[in-house]
């Protein structure tokens, strides 16, 4: 792989007062899933969390997180670009879904029409092209987390983190949430990084898996 694209993991260390809870050093490519497993308390998070650049002060870390070429480490978490869906889909319950998508808009995307297209197309994406002006708790479980993955993939990032965000998910749901959110984090070319206890969220993946 090119070391100017993809996510970098170069020598990461995180530790909770003198004790080891993360060694790692991997390389994602863009398009590609790796998959961090264990089980609860084993850090899985709190590595999630030093990538995204909010790591609780309670711990330390060392190791650079090299993404596309550049090294993030030191930056703050909104110039990090990294994209994260979380367990709970978070989405603004005083805004209507369209406007959680507008929200998510960088910028350099001017013009009201042209802001309301890329929202548009991205509920459409979703199989939700209806659903502009729904209040975000008439949706169903599955429904959130579509909205929440565009949300995030709309604010452009450059690297897409997950942290367990099919474990609340009825079970019925979540082979369908799984496929769409892999396949979108590859339709954008993005390296992803999946936290999970959960051995079909690794399979469905299909990619490398790091073990704690």
């Amino acid at each position: 792989m090119n070391n100017q694209v993809g996510l970098e993991l170069r020598g990461v260390q995180i530790f909770l007062e003198d004790r080891l809870l993360i060694s790692i050093s991997d390389i994602v490519a863009p398009g590609d899933i790796l998959t961090v497993m264990g089980p609860s308390g084993s850090g899985k998070s709190t590595l999630l969390s030093y990538i995204g650049g909010f790591l609780h002060s309670a711990f330390k870390a060392n190791g650079q997180v090299i993404l596309k070429g550049a090294d993030i480490s030191q930056k703050p978490a909104e110039q990090r670009k990294v994209g994260i869906l979380f367990q709970d889909p978070l989405l603004f319950p005083h805004m209507s879904v369209g406007e959680n998508l507008l929200f998510a808009l960088p910028p350099d995307i001017k013009g009201r029409l042209k802001r309301h297209d890329a929202a548009h197309e991205a509920l459409e994406e979703a199989g939700m092209g209806e659903m502009f002006d729904h209040d975000p708790a008439t949706l169903s479980g599955g429904q959130k987390a579509r909205v929440a993955l565009m949300r995030v993939l709309l604010a452009k990032p450059q690297a897409l983190l997950l942290d367990e965000p099919f474990s609340k998910l009825d079970t019925g749901r979540r082979d369908g949430i799984r496929k769409f959110v892999f396949s979108e984090a590859k339709r954008w070319n993005l390296p992803v990084l999946l936290i999970t206890h959960d051995i079909a969220d690794a399979e469905a993946a299909g990619g490398k898996v790091f073990n704690l």
